[in-house]
């Protein structure tokens, strides 16, 4: 059982603020009061998985117009971080990634399938997931280093977390991505 895990389903919640997050000394108007769920795929509620495939499926397929199985075999063996927004009148998903412990899907640790609900993105949300799923990583595997297959487009925000682009560019469901290791 991991460090996180203290609640009912194995599913640790914990909160952040925006005095917390991470936002790489940029100023924030981020008011979002998020609550972060970590979970083995396992321990997802129907619920919880309902909302997940929801939020991949609008940013992934929908936003970025690109048909692909997102059912690729590798949830089961990941860690879900999962950011609820408390603010909100009905419970909200509105931050997700997914982590992968050294050895499970590269040599590396990995963070992948990051992505935010488009009603909080540039209030510094994203900021704060990636550090949450950064500081979820470190705890699991502490100092050893992380991969990532960024979206090319994205290779400044992973970069102002320490993360450098190790790949040629290359092409994955019609997007150019890069690999980055911090």
């Amino acid at each position: 059982m991991d460090g996180f895990n203290g609640s009912e389903y194995g599913r640790e919640v914990s909160k952040t603020s925006v005095a917390a997050a991470a936002t790489g000394g940029e100023t924030t108007t981020d008011t979002t009061d998020i609550s972060w769920q970590w979970s083995r795929f396992s321990e997802l509620r129907p619920d919880d998985l309902y909302a997940v495939v929801r939020l991949r499926e609008a940013v992934f397929i929908v936003e970025q117009s690109c048909p692909y199985p997102d059912a690729d075999g590798r949830d089961p063996r990941a860690w879900h971080l999962l950011g609820w927004n408390q603010g909100a009148p009905e419970r909200s998903l509105v931050a997700y990634a997914r982590v992968f412990e050294p050895g499970v899907r590269y040599t590396e640790g990995s963070i992948g399938r990051v992505a935010t609900a488009q009603e909080v993105r540039r209030t510094g949300v994203g900021r704060r997931l990636m550090a949450e799923a950064l500081r979820r990583l470190e705890t699991l595997a502490p100092g050893e280093k992380i991969k990532l297959a960024a979206q090319r487009r994205l290779e400044a925000f992973y970069a102002g977390f320490g993360f450098t682009t190790v790949s040629a560019p290359y092409e994955e469901d019609g997007i150019m991505h890069v690999d980055m290791i911090r």
